[in-house]
This record gives structure tokens, C-alpha cells and sequence, in this order.
């Protein structure tokens, strides 16, 4: 991952609204993002179960600024048509963005667990070092989030339900499943008060990435 900045959402979407959702992903909002002054990529995960349509976007930004700089508080403030059709249907919405504070290891993982924490740990560079060092792991990123600058009032926002609130953001990404609920075991160990109250991990798979530099040119 590139950038200093990170925004993060995730969503559940009605069996009956999931083919204009992922049309409106894949075809417009993550272009319509990416193309936004600051945002460097994005990349959509689907959490890997069968009983519900749970997603997890998380987009790439130079800085945390970019979050409430004006570029992207004026596609905030003006959404699509398509958008406005979209944001009312989004369920269990969540969303915060802020600094990465820490990053381990190298590439993208095909499996990822991505927690909301209500803490940080006291030396998250060493546990983000230590969690990449095991077998299957890929990558590892731990986010801090910015209350004030995700929570500027915007016309998206009033489309959408209360959005909540967490301190911040850690995404585990590994080679597989199986390499994924390992490490988990072990990170558990090496961290207790990290995850002793987050329960059984959700695991998503990747879905779709768009680049910057790949929109910009079409």
C-alpha cells in the first residue's frame, strides 16, 4: 500500500440490490474516487461467507488530509444519481479513515481479515513486524483513526445511517485461509487485549482493485 492515508468501509448490501451495487462499484464510485485529488487506489473485498453481501472497501489516500480536503468534500457533497440510489441500501455502514501507523511485509494477500480496534497497541510497528513474520503472511497495516476529519457533515453522509466510531484499523493479509486463521491464532497470543473482545475474525476475499494510475488514463 501506498500513502500515508487510508479510508475504510465497510457495508452489507439486500440480495436484491447486490448486481446495481457491484455494477456501481466496479463501473462508476471507485472511478469516480480514484480520480479524486489524493486517492491513490482502491481495493473491495467480499466477506467470505454465504449468508450475507458484507463488503470492505479500503482506499489509499497521500495524506489523511486528503479526507476532508476540498477535492473530495466536493464529490461528497455532490453524489451521482447513481450514488443517491445506492447509499440508502447500504446496511451496517462504517466508515473511517486516518493515518496508517504501521506497515510489515510486502505485496497483497489473497485472504484478509480487516478489524475495527478500540485501541491501539503500545508499539503497533513491532506487533505489524511480528504478525507479517509468519508462515502465509503477506501483509500486515495498522491505521489510526481521524474523528475530525472523517466526520465533516457531507450530503453522502446524511443519505447514510449513524456510521459509528472505532480508534482504528488492522488488516492482516495472507497468501490463503487456512495461513489466515493461523496467524490470527497466534496474533491473538501476541496481543490478548488487541483481540479479546473482537471474537471470531471475518475473513474477506479480494473482489476488485482499481489503481490511480490505470483510471486516470481511460
Amino acid at each position: 500500500m501506498r500513502g500515508a492515508g487510508f479510508l475504510a468501509i465497510w457495508s452489507d448490501i439486500a440480495p436484491n440490490n447486490l448486481t446495481d451495487y457491484r455494477h456501481w462499484l466496479t463501473r462508476e464510485h471507485t472511478t469516480e474516487r480514484v480520480t479524486t485529488k489524493g486517492f491513490l487506489g482502491s481495493r473491495v473485498f467480499r466477506a467470505a461467507r454465504a449468508d450475507i453481501h458484507r463488503f470492505f472497501i479500503l482506499y489509499e489516500l497521500e495524506a489523511p488530509e486528503v479526507l476532508d480536503g476540498p477535492a473530495y468534500l466536493a464529490r461528497l457533497n455532490a453524489p451521482t444519481p447513481w450514488s443517491q440510489r445506492i447509499m440508502p441500501q447500504l446496511g451496517n455502514f462504517v466508515r473511517g479513515g486516518g493515518v496508517m501507523t504501521a506497515r510489515a511485509g510486502r505485496g497483497e494477500g489473497a485472504s484478509i481479515v480487516a478489524l475495527r480496534i478500540e485501541h491501539l497497541p503500545e508499539q503497533p510497528q513491532r506487533l505489524a513486524d511480528a504478525i507479517a513474520a509468519l508462515d502465509g503472511i503477506a501483509a500486515v497495516q495498522i491505521g489510526t483513526t481521524d474523528h475530525a476529519r472523517t466526520s465533516v457533515p457531507t450530503v453522502e453522509k446524511g443519505m447514510r445511517q449513524n456510521e459509528g466510531f472505532f480508534a482504528g484499523v488492522l488488516i492482516i493479509e495472507a497468501l490463503d485461509e487456512a495461513s489466515l486463521r493461523s496467524a490470527l491464532r497466534q496474533a491473538a497470543e501476541m496481543a490478548p487485549d488487541l483481540f479479546g473482545g473482537i471474537g471470531e475474525p471475518e475473513i474477506y476475499q479480494g473482489m476488485f482493485a482499481l489503481d490511480a494510475r490505470i483510471a486516470s488514463v481511460e
